[in-house]
């Protein structure tokens, strides 16, 4: 599992699929998220712009995150 981790007090769900190097462009992190392809703590996100401050794993093609603070 990949961690990443951040910064400020949060990034964005299509910062962080870019971040882990898991799509190439934030078009693509669009098209992804939107298509239901994305959970994350094992919940399908939609929201390109959620805010993930710490704690949370993202899911993608098998691939697996962790967000850290």
């Amino acid at each position: 599992m990949e961690v990443i981790q951040i910064r400020e007090d949060y990034i964005k769900l299509g910062q962080a699929l870019k971040a882990a190097g898991l799509v190439e462009s934030g078009v693509e992190a669009k098209i992804v998220i939107q298509d239901g392809l994305v959970s994350v703590n094992g919940v399908v996100e939609t929201q390109r712009g959620k805010k993930l401050t710490g704690g949370e794993i993202i899911s993608f093609d098998g691939n697996e995150v962790r967000i850290e603070k």
